[in-house]
């Protein structure tokens, strides 16, 4: 009997429930591959490509560009090639008519967020997958939180437990930063690892996320499996003060969707809600100051002000360095500094965002990074 699958429109974040189709890759008639890009999708908080999860013909377009459909609802049939037309139609039509939206939100609408103590200090965080696998840890950058990875954290979180947390000053997480040194941050990276009785974990960071990660690898390296910095901080001078002090002093719709552009090498991919949601977060009791003093503490006179050539150094093969060529807040030249020992991914057409410009080509190399660390 013919295999026929489903295409439909993913659910990317806890947040999205509909998507709209930008651009098809495909024709029908047009074989397949598992892992080929299908179709971009827009959702209110960005541009993302779906890959194909079977390999077989692009039978059927079920929707046209520029149409916007339910997370769940199908969008095209990928099947053997031998299917006939006949059973290609009456599979979309009983997909339409057993279709509920509210069994997409039973089964991948994803956890909620939590939060815990750690050190005395209020940590939020997102806890994904199970699995033997050593759990991952996903660590945002200055002005980030951990929505950044809401397309990373689900398909990583197959074989193993992951999460993504708020760091102080961010998201749903305490706003005191202290002094706002790069120590502050892992210490509370480190509280959240022994709150949640984590005792070994690979750390994934972004951009001062990194810095933080490198940061404990050197404090205790016996919890670190291994570091994916993705335009981390943390290996040279530069940085965009042009992009922090705009974030920090932008107030308005307009001010922010400039300044925001910097982060992606494909400027569209600013969306209004993303902006609304920066200033909404903005404008938190507490975070302006926070931002203030982390800025002040991490980029003082225009400068990076933490080295941690050395501490990733010692990590040898344990370490990977992923940039987007394009980064306009920390230099892909940056990545030239890296230590030898270090694995190192240049990804062209990707910005500072590069995880999620092209983020199934950073969770492959995620994933083989950490399998081949456990």
């Amino acid at each position: 009997m013919a295999e026929i699958h489903a295409v439909t429109v993913p659910k990317w974040g806890l947040a999205m429930e509909e998507g709209k189709i930008d651009h098809w890759y495909v024709e029908e008639g047009e074989t397949v591959s598992e892992g080929d890009d299908l179709v971009d999708i827009e959702t209110t908080k960005i541009t993302n490509t779906v890959e194909s999860q079977f390999s077989g013909v692009f039978r059927k377009l079920v929707a046209e560009e520029g149409e916007t459909y339910p997370c769940g609802m199908i969008i095209g049939v990928i099947a053997d090639g031998d299917a006939a037309d006949s059973d290609i139609e009456a599979f979309v039509e009983s997909f339409k008519e057993n279709y509920d939206p509210a069994d997409v939100v039973a089964e991948g609408g994803g956890p909620e967020p939590e939060t815990v103590e750690a050190g005395g200090k209020r940590i939020q965080y997102v806890k994904m997958g199970e699995g033997d696998g050593t759990p991952i840890i996903f660590v945002h950058g200055f002005g980030g939180d951990l929505n950044n990875w809401l397309f990373t954290q689900p398909p990583l979180s197959e074989d193993r437990v992951t999460y993504a947390i708020d760091l102080p000053g961010h998201g749903g997480s305490i706003k005191d930063v202290g002094d706002g040194s790069l120590a502050v941050l892992a210490g509370a990276l480190q509280d959240f690892m022994k709150a949640m009785d984590i005792g070994r974990a690979h750390l994934v960071g972004h951009s001062l996320g990194a810095a933080v990660a490198l940061q404990v690898s050197k404090d205790a390296a016996d919890t670190v499996a291994s570091v994916t910095t993705v335009c981390g901080a943390g290996f040279g001078d530069d940085i965009n003060m042009d992009y922090i002090t705009g974030f920090i002093e932008g107030k308005r719709q307009r001010q922010l969707t400039q300044t925001l552009g910097a982060l992606f090498a494909d400027k569209s991919l600013v969306s209004k809600d993303m902006v609304d949601d920066i200033i909404k977060f903005k404008r938190l009791d507490g975070v302006d100051a926070a931002l203030r003093t982390l800025a002040a503490g991490s980029f003082d006179g225009g400068k990076q002000t933490a080295s941690l050539t050395e501490q990733a150094g010692a990590l040898g093969g344990k370490l990977m360095v992923v940039w987007g060529e394009q980064d306009e807040v920390i230099p892909s030249a940056h990545a030239q500094n890296a230590p030898s020992g270090a694995r190192v991914e240049i990804l062209a057409d990707a910005g500072h965002m590069a995880h999620m410009e092209k983020s199934a080509d950073v969770n492959a190399l995620i994933a083989e990074h950490t399998s081949a660390n456990d």
